[in-house]
């Protein structure tokens, strides 16, 4: 116990007599030293009292899918800092290949009284990929908010950017440098937000009288490598251009073009998707569709805290206009000889 209340009184820079006060809820506190010595104690993973533990700590858990891809950090950073500003103290969580998994941590976050929980990409925007935990933030009406797709299955608020109209850009910016043969480099075929950017691309190809060869189309995992392999087979497949759906495809597709003996823009032109950080700073500098992340990131604050004060009901998604940034990575069709 006396291990407990000093690290307590440490973390938050109080005495341990205060910290006694609190945990035995005496007056002589302030609320605003009550909740830090509670936020204190689900940080260092000690349990409330029974009589305290039905309050709600001002923790919000923010969990990544991973931390390869530049703009799930980026996210995070923008929403972390948001959070704090509102008094909530962001838990991290982050997944990876063999370690804890999305339900795991779902049931990690419940036990530490969480008031919200927000997932910045995950097993919701995978149609394949199980569901079951979030039955168990609705069930104790925990504030949930998602970003980046929306299972039809699930009613939580959801932030997106809005995937068709980023592939529509995409498609377009290239027809009109004179291109036919457009490559589709996504993500893993029952990722939503690879099947909208699909969907849309072949509506746009519909009406451009476009090409659509199965085998201009190509569904990988989101990696670097994965995106200079699949970029290798659809220049095989002779793809004059190629739209990623990441910036981190992207850049695996221009390994695949130089690999080949090609030059980006001159033989092949690459379109990103997300406007990572230094993407300005590639050679070339990457042409990519941008997600509006600050306005996002915004907005997901304001969902979480109008849930959290009863203020707003679930099922809505909220899509954001992505942006196209057009640099050096695209350019006419190279003449045929």
């Amino acid at each position: 116990m006396s291990k407990r209340l000093a690290e307590v009184a440490h973390k938050v820079g109080v005495s341990e007599a205060t910290v006694s006060r609190v945990l035995n809820g005496k007056p002589g506190v302030s609320e605003s030293t009550r909740q830090a010595v509670l936020t204190a104690l689900d940080v260092l993973g000690y349990e409330r009292p029974t009589k305290l533990r039905g309050e709600r700590a001002r923790l919000v858990g923010l969990v990544l899918p991973e931390l390869t891809n530049p703009i799930f950090p980026a996210l995070a950073e923008i929403i972390g800092g948001a959070l704090t500003q509102n008094g909530y103290t962001p838990l991290l969580c982050t997944q990876n290949a063999g370690g804890i998994t999305e339900a795991d941590y779902v049931d990690l976050l419940l036990a530490q009284q969480v008031s919200g929980v927000i997932f910045l990409g995950g097993n919701y925007s995978q149609v394949d990929a199980p569901h079951v935990h979030y039955e168990r933030l609705r069930s104790v009406n925990l504030p949930t908010v998602l970003v980046n797709a929306r299972f039809s299955a699930l009613d939580f608020p959801t932030v997106s950017t809005d995937d068709g109209a980023a592939a529509e850009q995409a498609l377009l910016h290239l027809h009109q440098l004179g291109h036919r043969r457009i490559g589709m480099l996504l993500g893993p075929a029952d990722h939503v937000p690879s099947q909208r950017k699909l969907a849309s691309a072949e509506r746009v190809a519909t009406r451009l009288g476009l090409p659509q060869e199965p085998g201009l189309v190509v569904n990988c995992l989101y990696s670097l490598e994965s995106g200079q392999a699949g970029a290798t087979r659809l220049l095989a497949e002779g793809a004059t251009a190629i739209v990623c759906a990441s910036d981190l495809l992207a850049l695996g597709a221009i390994r695949a073009v130089r690999r080949s003996g090609r030059r980006v823009p001159e033989d092949i032109s690459v379109v990103g998707f997300d406007d990572s950080a230094l993407m300005s700073c590639t050679e070339p500098p990457l042409t990519t569709v941008r997600q509006p992340i600050d306005s996002m990131g915004r907005t997901v604050i304001d969902l979480l805290l109008s849930q959290i004060d009863g203020r707003v009901e679930a099922g809505e998604e909220l899509l954001f206009e992505p942006e196209l940034v057009l640099r050096g990575s695209t350019a006419p069709v190279a003449r045929q000889s």
